[in-house]
């Protein structure tokens, strides 16, 4: 009889507690967000009062971001036709770019990692080829591929997979030794060691190197739609220059900061729940 009243307090103090984190993020949302609003606000007065071609208000460059891509039907969340093409095609490259660097770059970076001798072969190699900037390799990717795009996502792939490996190959190797041990005296194979072990302990380095080439891929996606694109964002962006519509170019530029504040938050919502386990062990550790 006296179980009921404990659950009905337990659930009380739970959905405080839920109630409590909501209004928490409310608050921390709006103490961040009144920059934001105030230098919305700057810039209207100023570009209006300078009046100036080149830097339209932030009102008009609104209008042409809706009127470009959300000035859809509901039923299709207000998004337009040109809104799904562009999306479609520019979000399917980037995605598949980023997802195949990140897999080559945790499969290489783990495999590099784990070998010394592997590590002292590549490393200088590694190095040079991390520092030859993407965009310089565009032409010999045209000249490769073709336009299309198996171009752009090559130039993606090639341009975010360091990030990634380097801090997979870092991760690996920082692996706590006494780990390493532990697992060795309980007779853990090499495979079930590298699940169990290693890839755990590099995670947060591995998940760094993601979210840094999440960001990459951005500027990268946008780079390979500049050359012979008929269909994205990128192509739309370098469309509006030529044509010297402004508030269109405004508009994509606009949106592609939307993009990636939107993505690093998500990729941030998702790392923080994946590596919960992780968060946790620190603090019993402190």
């Amino acid at each position: 009889m006296k179980t009921e009243p404990r659950r009905a307090a337990g659930g009380d103090v739970r959905a405080a507690g839920a109630g409590g984190r909501a209004a928490g993020a409310v608050r921390g949302f709006a103490e961040r967000a009144w920059l934001v609003a105030l230098v919305a606000v700057l810039w209207e007065l100023v570009t209006r009062a300078v009046d100036e071609t080149y830097f339209p208000p932030p009102t008009t460059i609104l209008t042409a971001l809706h009127e470009l891509w959300f000035s859809g039907p509901a039923s299709h969340l207000f998004f337009s036709g040109k809104a799904l093409d562009d999306f479609s095609t520019s979000l399917a490259h980037l995605f598949t770019g980023w997802a195949a660097a990140g897999a080559a770059g945790v499969v290489l970076g783990t495999a590099i990692g784990r070998s010394r001798t592997l590590f002292d072969l590549l490393n200088p190699v590694l190095e040079f080829l991390r520092a030859v900037p993407p965009p310089t390799l565009v032409p010999f990717f045209i000249m490769v591929f073709h336009l299309g795009a198996t171009m752009q996502i090559v130039t993606i792939a090639f341009g975010v997979v360091w990030p990634v490996l380097l801090n997979a190959c870092d991760g690996v190797r920082a692996v706590d030794p006494l780990h390493l041990d532990t697992a060795r005296v309980f007779g853990l194979g090499r495979v079930r060691t590298l699940v169990t072990v290693v890839l755990p302990a590099a995670a947060p380095k591995i998940f760094a190197g993601l979210r840094v080439a999440l960001s990459f891929a951005l500027i990268l996606m946008v780079l390979s739609e500049l050359f012979g694109s008929t269909a994205g964002i990128g192509s739309e962006l370098i469309g509006a220059q030529r044509s010297f519509e402004l508030p269109r170019m405004w508009a994509g530029i606009v949106m592609l900061g939307i993009l990636g504040l939107l993505f690093n938050t998500v990729f941030l919502l998702l790392e923080r729940r994946l590596l919960a386990w992780h968060a946790g062990a620190r603090r019993l550790q402190d």
